[in-house]
């Protein structure tokens, strides 16, 4: 395969608003559009040719050489589609070949409205310290809802924006904001090194891609407390879990002292689901929104975390906090996803179907 069949593939991705590309020795090129995954009709399978063609091209523009003979690891790069769009690239072995998965970037960013995100982030996005996690499982819209809150600050206040990624995903045009964007390999040997080196370079505003291990946790909890605004990703499928994971990054002997510095830094949780739209041309988030009061504080430094989704539904009208199956019963109501696609998204599918009967 050449670049310009493989610009073909990429090109026809971007305009049918695809998430993601497959390249699999065996299957032809494989695109998921709104959540499913469906096949190229008019393109033979590939072989294990094609596919290390394509890994080549990939990482030639990185300089990166590999021998796909062997066992390589994994490799994760940004790759462009001049003046179409830009993807982050997973290259991967799989059974002795080469196997890449593309997710599309779109050039521009998108604003919390566009995105059908609730008007609360931008509030959550005005904190001038403090930590704010976005949460979600892969594919479920966490770097753009981040990249959207980054939007709305670079719109709307005179701020220095330093961004840690692994790799470099949307990229921020200056607006009101000084913007440094750092990718890990390339600009950094790591995320660690990367935040340590950013509380010395004058930042408002901190993004950390992904917090993957226990030294980017305690490094972003010591930014926070440093009177920073830091927003980093981490896989987890709701607030609750997301503080259990959290602490659990740490030793046992630690949890304590991290629950009460995490009781103290916190500002908000925003979990995601993307569900499809009851037309079926598009998939909308539903949003689980958790805003730290002095109450959610106490319940995060003692552990109570079972008291906190009651919290989180009680104050919605006060605070603009909601659940999932809140969100989903607001979605439902207002005709944009149907009744069995919402049960099956709810955290609690008999409760919820109770829930929206009533309502």
């Amino acid at each position: 395969m050449d670049r310009n069949a493989f610009h073909k593939l990429l090109a026809f991705g971007v305009e049918r608003g695809v998430s993601d590309i497959h390249f699999e020795v065996g299957y032809p090129p494989h695109y998921r559009l709104h959540g499913e995954l469906l096949g190229a009709i008019k393109v033979p399978p590939l072989t294990a040719a094609d596919t290390e063609a394509i890994a080549r091209m990939i990482l030639e523009d990185r300089n990166i050489q590999t021998d796909f003979t062997r066992r390589f690891a994994e490799i994760d790069v940004s790759y462009s589609l001049a003046q179409r769009g830009r993807f982050r690239a997973s290259v991967f072995r799989q059974r002795g070949a080469v196997g890449i998965v593309m997710r599309l970037i779109p050039i521009q960013v998108l604003s919390i409205e566009q995105l059908n995100l609730p008007p609360v982030l931008a509030e959550i996005a005005d904190a001038r310290r403090g930590l704010v996690l976005i949460t979600g499982a892969t594919g479920n819209g966490k770097t753009t809802s981040m990249a959207a809150m980054l939007r709305y600050i670079n719109e709307t206040r005179h701020a220095h924006i330093i961004t840690i990624e692994d790799p470099i995903e949307f990229i921020h045009e200056p607006q009101k904001c000084m913007i440094i964007q750092r990718e890990v390999g390339a600009d950094t040997e790591s995320f660690k090194d990367a935040m340590t080196a950013a509380l010395r370079q004058d930042p408002d505003v901190i993004l950390v891609g992904e917090i993957r291990d226990r030294e980017t946790a305690a490094t972003c909890l010591k930014a926070a407390e440093t009177g920073h605004l830091v927003l980093s990703a981490i896989h987890t499928p709701d607030a609750v879990a997301t503080v259990q994971r959290y602490v659990g990054l740490f030793e046992t002997d630690a949890q304590d002292v991290i629950r009460d510095r995490l009781g103290d830094t916190l500002q908000a949780v925003v979990c995601l689901r993307l569900v499809a739209s009851k037309d079926g041309r598009r998939r909308l988030p539903a949003v689980e929104i958790l805003r730290v009061t002095r109450t959610i504080r106490e319940c995060i430094r003692s552990g109570r975390l079972q008291d906190i989704p009651e919290l989180i539904r009680k104050g919605r009208d006060l605070y603009s906090m909601q659940l999932f199956d809140q969100h989903l019963i607001d979605l439902v109501n207002a005709g944009l996803v149907s009744m069995e696609t919402a049960i099956y998204a709810s955290s609690n599918p008999e409760e919820f179907e109770r829930a929206l009967r009533v309502e």
